[in-house]
């Protein structure tokens, strides 16, 4: 037991906070799920099936936060086009959950999803073949992320592009793909996109049973991921990708291959924002065009700045405040939110530029001397009775 606490405690200055995090969010995550199907809907303590698919849906940008966090906080590069790897593992969920739809879409053809029987289509696309089946489905969810990420890293890293050209490209390529599955003719669905699912696995997924399991899925996978990543950072893999955020010319001219340890850190990184998106799609019900719009990957950069970047926990934290205050102000002003989360960006930079994690890790700061001093008197008072 003491190991497995050293392991989960291991790491930078936020590795004591790894174990404790991890319980909490656990140990919430099963109360909530208890409270949802054990008690009554007239018990004080229920916690609604709609709450339960939002707090999944929170936990899935939680762990795209992450994703964006290890790259940008512990790398320095700052990937404004992590949608598209989170959309990508949303359209490999979705495309399974389309064909398990079967016959029993609206136009009731066994093989072909209804957009295609609407679009004329007469044969399956290549592309979909295999779709059926969730653990290629699953694998396409990691994989096309991850090689667009190989792809991309290996041209723009190798050209030691960085700044905010790296950035603007980024942002290029989320907006290519927002165009591209814009159009019918890609066979994803168009502006509607994919929808209308029935079941996964053989569960319906309007069954609270059903919406439970993928929200206890999500938190654990996220405490997984968060744990792995923190080991990552904690390594001596994670140590020089510290040094190429802080000096890369240096790293590189003592001899480390920066473009590398760059290039697999970002595949890495868009693993887990496929595997966020591949986990949303079934408890949200669709997926679209939209989730590539470069604004929701300028929305994950506000997540972690507000959480504090550099510190995953704060990633995870500042996604869930985040989405719940977009949730709440929307439902009161929603054509207003896009300003709040401006002034909120612009607040975060000025006033908390580490972000809350920062704000907490100085009040900590603060708090340690007077404690220091409060311990010191005691034992003075306890030597003085002594004697």
């Amino acid at each position: 037991m003491t190991r497995l606490t050293e392991w989960f405690s291991a790491g930078r200055s936020s590795g004591k906070h790894t174990l404790p995090f991890v319980v909490i969010l656990l140990v919430v995550s099963l109360l909530a799920s208890g409270a949802n199907l054990l008690l009554p809907e007239d018990s004080a303590l229920y916690v609604s099936t709609y709450t339960i698919t939002l707090l999944g849906k929170y936990l899935c940008y939680a762990m795209l936060a992450l994703a964006v966090d290890i790259i940008w906080g512990y790398c320095g590069i700052l990937s404004l086009g992590h949608g598209a790897f989170f959309a990508l593992g949303g359209y490999a969920m979705g495309m399974y959950l389309m064909r398990q739809i079967g016959d029993r879409g609206v136009y009731g053809d066994p093989l072909l999803p209804d957009f295609m029987v609407f679009l004329d289509w007469k044969e399956l696309p290549w592309f979909w073949l295999g779709m059926d089946n969730f653990g290629f489905a699953m694998l396409m969810a990691v994989v096309v992320p991850g090689l667009l990420a190989f792809v991309f890293g290996w041209l723009a890293f190798r050209s030691r592009v960085t700044g905010v050209y790296l950035s603007i490209m980024t942002q290029a390529l989320t907006y290519a793909l927002l165009l591209a599955f814009f159009r019918n003719e890609m066979g994803f669905g168009g502006n509607n996109g994919l929808t209308d699912f029935k079941e996964i696995l053989g569960f319906d997924l309007q069954a609270d049973s059903t919406r439970v399991s993928l929200f206890m899925i999500t938190a654990f996978l996220l405490a997984v991921l968060f744990v792995v990543s923190q080991r990552i950072l904690s390594s001596r893999f994670g140590k020089v990708v510290l040094a190429i955020r802080d000096a890369e010319a240096r790293s590189r001219f003592i001899g480390y291959r920066t473009d590398r340890y760059k290039v697999w850190l970002f595949v890495y990184s868009a693993v887990i924002a496929g595997i966020a998106g591949a986990l949303y799609v079934p408890q949200v019900g669709i997926i679209n065009p939209g989730e590539f719009s470069p604004i929701n990957s300028i929305e994950m950069v506000i997540w972690v700045a507000v959480g504090g970047r550099g510190t995953l926990i704060g990633a995870v934290i500042g996604a869930i405040l985040v989405n719940y205050a977009k949730t709440r102000f929307t439902a009161i002003l929603p054509d207003a939110w896009l300003f709040a989360l401006g002034a909120m960006f612009v607040l975060v930079t000025l006033y908390l530029p580490k972000g809350l994690m920062g704000l907490y890790a100085q009040m900590m700061a603060k708090r340690r001397p007077r404690i220091l001093e409060e311990s010191a008197v005691k034992e003075s008072a306890t030597k003085e009775s002594e004697v």
